[in-house]
């Protein structure tokens, strides 16, 4: 029999990656004060959220994830929230004309601050200090003050949060989202991309579309959806302490919901049975993301599945595939089939980025370009081979002109990583690889309808 929830049930269960706070009492000040705050998101756009990706579950929509691998303090800026939203808007018309469906487009935005790490500690010339889990937490400067856990920076997360948010909706209604705007960014694109002849197609056929249109008098006077749009915001619930203090119960429906974004997820690391994470998304209304690895076991995946989603409601639970290119074919399959073979209503999206993390001999992490397309190539694949839907895409990406990932349309190498190597922790697609990406998926999904 399944116990009874509470938005603090999580912290009867056992419970991984969580930082070691030395005041206690000065943590549970911060949390109070966190409670009191006013959300970030509400219950109806949740809601509605959950609405489109039940859509994208039936194939009727196509699901675009993407953002920083983790936002830090000191790159916050207006210019850097607007650079990312315009690369997440072209990759999305990209996406539209390629799957010939909407794109539902979620930002890993407003709350992505914490990172899980593999080692709870790092060593640098002999002294070892706690490791860097994000500037939620700690700073990453290499220095024994610093390295210590702090609490007051969950505050200073959600006021970041809550600022990046107020500009999201503002470029979304503003102008910024307008169809023709964004066309012209993808022209700008393909005119300076060594691999513009390939993507030549697919600009005039959007160029003549938009043309027919307006032709037909349908122009962004009378159709407010060819001038504005929706970000929906996402992290990863792994600090459990800051997202208790914002889940709150909606008076109406009576029900619970986790007020600092419209959708969680739960990362590879935290992902147990039994555990404090799923305990905890086991009781919020949100849609919830799920991290799927070559590690993961069926029968855990299936005790996931009941926990997160009992009712298997539509649109509940995403399953965010993540095995590395050419470890697909091998560990996807078998989840894939005991899904559909016990009847689970999930939507299924591929996270080609944290399966192909590297490190070159200059000590550099990063990750490959055509690695990522790689595998989410054989993600594709095999859903066609079974007969199943593939929702969508889950990338690390920044509207920055860094250099973090290597290869793509300009031929990034090991030795091109120092010159803007800026991520605070895992590498990047820059914006001219996360478009060149989305090109060459839409290439893929129009082949496959034809």
């Amino acid at each position: 029999m399944t116990s009874i929830w509470t938005p603090d049930s999580w912290r009867q269960k056992p419970i991984l990656q969580q930082p070691t706070y030395p005041d206690a009492a000065a943590l549970a000040e911060v949390e109070q004060q966190l409670s009191k705050q006013a959300p970030l998101v509400f219950a109806g756009e949740i809601r509605q959220l959950k609405k489109q990706l039940a859509a994208v579950g039936r194939g009727e929509t196509f699901l675009l994830q993407g953002g920083d691998c983790a936002e830090s303090f000191a790159e916050f800026s207006a210019n850097n929230i607007r650079d990312t939203f315009k690369v997440m808007l072209q990759m999305a018309i990209v996406l539209t004309f390629g799957a010939q469906k909407p794109v539902v487009k979620i930002g890993r935005v407003a709350g992505q601050f914490a990172k899980p790490r593999s080692d709870g500690f790092e060593e640098q010339n002999g002294v070892k200090l706690p490791t860097y889990r994000g500037d939620i937490i700690n700073d990453i400067q290499f220095d024994p003050v610093a390295r210590v856990p702090d609490p007051e920076r969950l505050l200073r997360a959600y006021y970041q949060s809550a600022a990046t948010l107020n500009l999201l909706r503002a470029f979304s209604r503003g102008g910024l989202a307008d169809l023709n705007q964004v066309h012209e960014w993808n022209l700008a694109f393909v005119k300076k991309s060594p691999l513009g002849e390939r993507y030549e197609d697919l600009a005039h056929r959007l160029t003549e579309t938009l043309a027919f249109m307006k032709a037909c008098g349908i122009n962004t006077d009378n159709s407010p959806q060819l001038h504005e749009t929706t970000l929906y915001t996402s992290h990863e619930a792994l600090l459990l302490n800051y997202e208790q203090a914002f889940t709150r119960q909606e008076e109406a429906t009576g029900k619970w919901y986790d007020t600092s974004a419209h959708m969680l997820w739960i990362g590879d690391r935290t992902r147990q049975p039994d555990h404090a994470h799923i305990e905890f998304a086991r009781g919020i209304g949100n849609p919830i993301g799920l991290k799927a690895g070559p590690s993961t076991k069926v029968d855990d995946l299936l005790r996931n599945i009941d926990a997160l989603n009992p009712d298997n409601e539509a649109g509940r639970l995403n399953i965010i595939v993540r095995m590395g290119a050419n470890q697909v074919e091998e560990f996807f399959p078998p989840l894939l089939r005991a899904v559909e073979q016990h009847g689970k209503t999930v939507t299924w999206s591929c996270d080609p980025m944290h399966g192909n993390t590297i490190k070159t001999n200059n000590g550099y992490k990063t990750r490959s370009a055509e690695s990522v397309l790689t595998e989410v190539k054989q993600f594709f694949q095999v859903h066609r081979a079974e007969g199943t839907v593939a929702g969508g895409v889950h990338f690390e990406m920044t509207g920055r002109n860094v250099t973090e990932c290597i290869g793509g349309q300009y031929n990034l190498t090991e030795h091109d990583l120092a010159d803007r190597y800026h991520t605070h922790c895992d590498p990047r697609l820059n914006a001219d690889q996360a478009l060149e990406l989305a090109f060459l998926i839409a290439d893929n999904l129009k082949s496959a309808q034809a």
